[in-house]
């Protein structure tokens, strides 16, 4: 198949490129290059089946494809609030600009969600039923109501227009090809460990968060593509819950040469003080469930920071 993906240059996306190529589709990998990175891609160019085009997908896009994967937008805090009028414009303009154009060529199309769809969220853990605790004027919003409202687009759209999407709200994720800068906390924890920085940890460490390796999401995300009688949201995201004083804690453990110390700051506003995802839907629908472990996954991110911090 002929298939598209939007931000295919960033963390998750080039991964997912690297699978789709080798299972023999044609990739064309779309990305303005605001958070995705030509390295990430650089061993792909070579690769006949492989495409680059810069673009930004608040703008139109004319292709001809089969499917389309909506990657596009900045997931880190400190990359999605640099600009949050463009974060939210890349969310909603690009979403109507994607799902127009599956509407015209009739391809299926997969929104990668978020589970900041559920803010801070009242209920634990979170099932796709749950309408979410999202404040709508604080500093997180352009990501969090940006991607709530891509949502209801992708809905509207398949009700209104009879457009074939699918939907995925993605819990955090971590691995290669990660931006060491991107403010996420494993990437944070680890680069720290590296240079022997304080690993800061905002509030007192006991929120916590549930950590899925890159991989596992991108076996989700074909399959959630490929599954006939479900459109979604679906949940992917690894159940096991950590406090982020634990996550610190193991990376020291795994970086024995380390000398950094934990330290506190304050907690950011708006910042959920738990997050883990319930799962049923996507072990029931699409036979999925997350299979690398925290320690393995830590294992292959540290040793990719190794090579490049």
């Amino acid at each position: 198949m002929k298939i598209l993906i939007t931000g295919g240059a960033g963390f998750i996306g080039s991964h997912l490129c690297r699978r789709l190529l080798s299972e023999g589709h044609e990739v064309l990998c779309v990305d303005n290059f605001f958070t995705g990175n030509k390295s990430n891609i650089l061993d792909l160019m070579e690769n006949k089946h492989f495409e680059v085009m810069r673009h930004d997908v608040t703008f139109p896009l004319y292709v001809e494809v089969n499917q389309i994967y909506n990657l596009a937008c900045p997931a880190s805090p400190v990359h999605y609030q640099f600009d949050p009028v463009q974060t939210t414009k890349t969310s909603v303009h690009g979403a109507i600009n994607m799902l127009g154009l599956a509407k015209r060529t009739r391809a299926r199309i997969l929104q990668a969600s978020t589970s900041e769809v559920y803010g801070d969220p009242e209920v634990h853990p979170q099932p796709e039923s749950y309408w979410g605790r999202v404040n709508p004027i604080g500093i997180r919003s352009c990501y969090d109501e940006g991607k709530r409202c891509a949502e209801t687009l992708f809905f509207d759209y398949y009700r209104q227009h009879q457009v074939d999407i699918r939907v995925v709200r993605i819990f955090n994720t971590y691995g290669p090809n990660m931006h060491p800068n991107d403010g996420r906390v494993v990437s944070n924890f680890i680069v720290q460990a590296l240079q022997n920085k304080d690993i800061t940890i905002y509030g007192d460490g006991s929120q916590t968060r549930s950590f899925q390796y890159v991989d596992d999401v991108v076996e989700g995300m074909v399959r959630m593509m490929n599954t006939e009688h479900i459109i979604g949201p679906v949940n992917l995201g690894n159940p096991g819950e950590f406090t982020i004083k634990q996550l610190a804690e193991k990376v020291l453990s795994m970086i024995p040469e380390s000398t950094s110390k934990i330290v506190y700051e304050p907690l950011p506003q708006d910042d959920p003080k738990q997050r883990q995802p319930e799962i049923s839907i996507a072990k029931k629908e699409l036979g999925w469930e997350p299979k690398i472990a925290l320690e393995e996954g830590l294992g292959k991110t540290i040793e990719y920071f190794r090579h490049i911090v």
